[in-house]
């Protein structure tokens, strides 16, 4: 898979390959986007079926940032209805990322047994169970038991939505298409920051459950990815399905037979093992992976995802209207990324990226500081607000999905999905770190918690330009071959 955006998103196989995986084979590249040689000009157009399934794929990336971003608004009401302490509401806030690990364990074996669709139905069944017990929740425990269960849904989703964008799509389109997601997960992000200012608690998890339910009803319209048909060894299924993708009247033989030919290559190979990824010819690779995906979070954006209204509140500046200014950025921005990820390379927007990222939060510190020596006390609330816009805004453009996109690129087929499953669990664990410990570094010292994000941030850029390979316009096969014999 070329491109991905959002969490735990690696071409999913178990260690039997029999997730259907897209990874190019050692013959030839049949992924839209990878660089093989083009199927044919029935993978060029774009057929409204295509646009039609991704969208009701990218409900669950809505549903998912919707998940992010409910702890923001929703915290002092929590917190005044239900009595919770700092402590309380930090483990409520970081049960996502407990759930989400869980489901991450999960996720592959799980989609390569049921197919794409089916574990979409799932996990909006695991959202949807946890947005209701939010919405009805009388203790902490209800809390903590729903967002649990909200984190299993998104564990999924943020895998197995990608995936299936990525193995439907056409290769000209397929950056574009993918990165919608990670849109569709700012969408989810903002419009919950700004319905949260006017909605209690209770209704803004009422109205989360509608995207998810959206995409339940959507599901039943939509055709299972050809590339896991193929996989199962349902043929007429599969040729169905691509033929209904690419359209009525295309000419899918050539795409049709390079994608048999992938999914008979993965099949006979031989069967990875854990131990397998930390082979030394590996070891670049693995590095890289394990070096984005620790250092995403480093920079801070899940603990001011989940917690920018209590950041605006601490700066003095009015929460509603910081909400609402940090809400609508976000989409034009994620708007840009999209149109920047077929033009431009992965590293340089990677450091554009995490650069803003670590000038905003170094102005936010700037603003604390200057906030507690009571100088510039009308501008520094004003400082705060923009520069937390800047650091979400920098994190969606660039440092939100592009991990992701690499990461699905430098491992070979052999040993993606054993390596997606660890980069999945140091992305999740790492976030879970920043969340919980968010409240209370920020008791400590606001200005010093965002001095260490702008530090992550710069640590970002640094080893994106020393070590991140430039994968735009290259083959798999050369991409992988350049990961494990240059290093």
């Amino acid at each position: 898979m070329e491109e991905l955006a959002g969490r735990p998103l690696l071409e999913g196989a178990d260690e039997k390959g029999r997730s259907g995986e897209f990874g190019a084979s050692s013959s030839s590249s049949c992924i839209p986007g990878t660089g093989g040689r083009d199927s044919s000009s029935s993978s060029s157009a774009v057929n409204p079926a295509v646009i039609f399934s991704t969208f009701i794929a990218i409900c669950g990336s809505f549903c998912y940032g919707c998940a992010l971003s409910y702890s923001s608004p929703a915290q002092s009401g929590i917190m005044q209805d239900l009595g919770l302490s700092i402590a309380a509401y930090s483990a409520f806030g970081s049960m996502l990322e407990i759930g989400g690990m869980i489901g991450a364990l999960f996720c592959g074996r799980i989609t390569a047994l049921l197919g794409r669709k089916y574990t979409m139905w799932l996990a909006q069944i695991f959202c949807i169970i946890g947005w209701l017990a939010l919405a009805v929740a009388q203790s902490e425990w209800w809390l903590i038991m729903g967002r649990m269960s909200m984190g299993l849904g998104v564990g999924f989703i943020t895998y197995v939505v990608p995936v299936y964008i990525a193995e439907i799509t056409p290769k000209e389109s397929r950056g574009s298409f993918s990165f919608a997601n990670q849109l569709l997960v700012t969408s989810g992000f903002a419009v919950t920051y700004a319905v949260g200012t006017v909605a209690s608690w209770r209704n803004l998890a009422l109205l989360a459950i509608i995207p998810g339910i959206v995409q339940l009803i959507g599901l039943f319209f939509i055709p299972e990815s050809p590339r896991w048909l193929a996989n199962a060894g349902r043929v007429k299924e599969f040729r169905a399905a691509l033929q209904y993708l690419r359209g009525k009247n295309a000419d899918i033989s050539a795409e049709e037979e390079e994608i048999q030919a992938s999914v008979d290559d993965m099949n006979n190979g031989p069967k990875a093992r854990m131990v397998d990824i930390f082979q030394r010819k590996y070891a670049y690779a693995l590095t890289v992976g394990l070096g984005l995906m620790f250092l995403q979070q480093l920079g801070g954006n899940s603990g001011v995802a989940y917690y920018g209204s209590s950041i605006i509140e601490k700066s003095g500046f009015p929460i509603n209207i910081g909400t609402i200014v940090m809400s609508l950025i976000q989409i034009p921005i994620s708007a840009v990324g999209v149109a920047l990820m077929d033009i431009s390379g992965r590293r340089a927007l990677l450091m554009v990226s995490a650069g803003g990222m670590g000038i905003s939060a170094f102005l936010v510190g700037l603003s604390f500081v200057l906030q507690g020596l009571n100088l510039f006390k009308k501008v520094t609330p004003i400082l705060t607000v923009i520069s937390i816009t800047g650091h979400i805004g920098s994190f969606a453009i660039g440092m939100g999905g592009i991990p992701w996109i690499i990461m699905s690129e430098i491992f070979p087929v052999s040993v993606k999905a054993l390596a997606g499953t660890l980069v999945t669990l140091v992305n999740w664990s790492s976030s879970w770190m920043v969340t919980y410990s968010f409240n209370f570094m920020m008791q400590w010292s606001p200005a010093g918690t965002f001095f260490i994000f702008a530090t992550g941030s710069a640590a970002t850029v640094a080893f994106t330009w020393k070590l991140v390979p430039e994968t735009k316009g290259r083959t798999l096969e050369e991409i992988q071959a350049s990961m494990t014999t240059l290093h």
